[in-house]
């Protein structure tokens, strides 16, 4: 995807204005009196915002204006959902939307069909595989997965195989506890490390309010480009473990952007 073009959807990303903390607040007191001239302008102020998520999904493939249409739609939302009164950045609010609604495009786009207990059969095989895997320090054979989840060879072989073709890198992999791991999780960002989203919100300062054990987590995992699994085998506990503290230090920091 060429997230260096200028000209997304007719929009001269380069002329994109960028409003000041008082102005946005300004503008969005005008829109929850019913301004439309303000929500316009409340919308191309925060473009900005779009284009720094969609680089996110630059390996999906995804021609850039789809995915700026889909993240305007996410923004959109956002303004339309926003209270005001929560005393949060709205930034912190919007990027969660608009990530969102990329991934249920990504997923509802894609050209591969396969039914869902087919694809439920081969993630829970890959989970467990790494489970096994990160237990015994070994890679576990085709009948101890089998045995583990009591599905048979010749099923979790048909599986695998059926999602060979490409998958969405947001495709739920195992739920554990309401804690949803994804395939994106299982995989290394080595190029994008220090383009995430995390970085790019200014999240530095916010991470002196994690104790010593998330603040590791959240460096691994966004600043060196770990993977949940990687970042299990080096603190010492499990992935669900990892999944549950990257999720509260990511909202124990977002509480702190609050204005």
């Amino acid at each position: 995807m060429a997230t260096y073009k200028v000209e997304i959807c007719g929009v001269n990303t380069a002329k994109l204005p960028l409003l000041k903390t008082s102005e946005k607040e300004e503008l969005f007191a005008k829109i929850e009196q019913g301004d439309s001239l303000a929500r316009e302008q409340y919308i191309e102020g925060n473009l900005r915002l779009v284009l720094s998520v969609i680089k996110r999904f630059s390996a999906s493939g995804e021609n850039v204006d789809d995915l700026f249409q889909i993240g305007c739609i996410g923004l959109i939302k956002a303004i339309d959902n926003f209270d005001s009164s929560l005393q949060v950045r709205f930034s912190t609010y919007a990027v969660p939307m608009i990530i969102g609604e990329i991934r249920r495009f990504l997923r509802d786009s894609s050209p591969i069909r396969v039914s869902r207990s087919i694809k439920d059969t081969a993630y829970k095989a890959i989970y467990t595989k790494e489970t096994l895997t990160n237990k015994n320090q070994k890679e576990p054979t085709l009948e101890e997965i089998s045995s583990e989840i009591s599905i048979s060879k010749e099923e979790i072989l048909y599986a695998l195989d059926a999602i060979q073709n490409p998958v969405s890198l947001y495709e739920p992999v195992y739920t554990d506890g309401g804690d949803t791991l994804y395939v994106m999780d299982q995989v290394s960002d080595k190029k994008n490390k220090e383009e995430n989203w995390v970085e790019r919100l200014s999240l530095n300062d916010a991470m002196k309010r994690l104790g010593s054990r998330e603040r590791e987590i959240i460096a691994l995992r966004f600043f060196e480009g770990k993977t949940q699994m990687e970042v299990a085998k080096m603190v010492g506990i499990s992935q669900a473990q990892v999944s549950r503290l990257e999720k509260n230090a990511l909202k124990t920091m977002k509480n702190y952007l609050a204005d």
